[in-house]
């Protein structure tokens, strides 16, 4: 099992790009799923999808406010990811660090 270091929140990056386009796929589908449960008549069911439609949209909102506030949200390709902790206590390997 590994050990947290703490600083979980501080490193951590998201793939905005791929949570965009999987939050556009759930807009579409539960917009799809709201109109077609009220063709049929089925109005719990309706608002069960219309209630997931509009936490998808906020959700998508709030991406495409992280994309366009640049690199500190999404960090470019040219950016490395950062080094995990190895979780046994050695520190990690800095750049600065080694000859």
């Amino acid at each position: 099992m590994a050990m947290r270091s703490g600083n979980e929140p501080v490193n951590a990056r998201s793939a905005l790009r791929m949570r965009f386009w999987l939050s556009v796929w759930g807009l579409v589908w539960a917009g799809l799923g709201t109109a077609a449960f009220v063709v049929v008549g089925r109005p719990g069911w309706a608002a069960a999808c219309g209630a997931l439609l509009l936490i998808v949209a906020v959700d998508l909102t709030m991406i495409v406010r992280h994309l366009r506030q640049g690199p500190h949200w999404q960090p470019g390709r040219d950016v490395p990811p950062y080094e995990p902790d190895h979780g046994d206590g050695r520190p990690r390997d800095r750049p600065q660090d080694r000859p």
